[in-house]
């Protein structure tokens, strides 16, 4: 089974494979043409056949008004096992046993901010310490008998740790903490040992990721103000892959953007690449998750650009 980014890759991918097909049964039919001819003992070359094998399909050059031309290679590296013409294995240190093929004809290009912008499945191992002043940098909200990552202070040890917003903390110091209030979580943190805090966390289980391609004028085709998705363009790529209004932008290219400006956060899309990966979570979530987060703790929220 084949994974593709986003929609665009799978259409691309697809054409591709016809025209690699196409090529072939054109080469084969020209080789049994020419023994044939041999046969007889005509031994003039067969000229090329007047139409483009190209022809038979759309331009790579204008499709789905992206710019393929430049944003596609001219060759494709090859990660893991080896793909058909045309495909590039996205590699991942946390693919499953079954090791499903990403294939991204357009998208290699932005293979580091989908491999910051993934969400794993399974349970980690984050060991903590305070600062100086015995705080590790992080606040927490209970959310339906669970407790989420709400903050992560930039330049704490949460931050440093890999702590990121909308994390589910399973264990702290091998204590479930299933069930429990947003206070006493909190408290055991005050009371925990400054020296080490042991953290099982799930990764972001609220959140998920979207790859967009950028179209030829640079665009992605969706709105937002203060991090809320407000529409989408029509025949854009954000609507071919299934982006949602009423979500709220988390990260951009695996970089939390909670509490940035929107023109920061624009200037982060408009720098990433042809390929931009947005994680994003429903708006009642998030707004839940942060309603009693000050403002003076937004100005400063974590947005350091994650380690792969």
């Amino acid at each position: 089974m084949s994974l593709y980014p986003s929609l665009e890759d799978m259409k691309v991918d697809q054409i591709q494979r016809g025209q690699d097909q196409a090529a072939r049964d054109e080469m084969l039919a020209r080789s049994m043409q020419q023994q044939e001819m041999q046969a007889v003992g005509i031994t003039q070359p067969i000229a090329a056949s007047s139409g483009s094998i190209s022809s038979l399909y759309p331009s790579l050059s204008d499709y789905m008004g992206l710019d393929l031309v430049a944003a596609t290679p001219q060759s494709y590296p090859v990660a893991t096992a080896p793909q058909a013409s045309g495909q590039v294995a996205i590699p991942s240190q946390h693919a499953p046993s079954q090791s499903l093929a990403m294939i991204a004809p357009i998208s290699q290009q932005g293979a580091l901010g989908m491999q910051r912008s993934e969400i794993r499945q399974g349970v980690r191992m984050i060991i903590l310490c305070k600062d100086g002043k015995g705080k590790i940098g992080l606040r927490i909200k209970a959310v339906n008998k669970g407790i989420f990552v709400a903050h992560v202070t930039g330049g704490s040890p949460a931050a440093m740790g890999g702590v990121r917003f909308g994390d589910q903390i399973l264990q702290i110091d091998n204590e479930t903490v299933a069930g429990y209030s947003t206070d006493k979580v909190m408290n055991m943190l005050k009371k925990s040992n400054p020296e080490r805090i042991e953290f099982a966390v799930r990764d972001r289980p609220f959140e998920r990721t979207v790859t967009l391609q950028k179209d030829s004028s640079g665009h992605v085709g969706f709105i937002f103000k203060e991090g809320k998705i407000k529409s989408l363009v029509a025949d854009s790529s954000a609507a071919r892959n299934g982006l949602l209004i009423d979500h709220q932008l988390i990260e951009v290219n695996g970089q939390c953007v909670v509490g940035m400006k929107d023109k920061n956060v624009l200037d982060i899309m408009l720098n990433g690449g042809m390929t931009v990966t947005v994680t994003i979570m429903p708006l009642f979530l998030y707004e839940h998750i942060v309603k009693n987060i000050g403002s003076n703790l937004f100005n400063k929220q974590d947005h350091s650009v994650p380690d792969i």
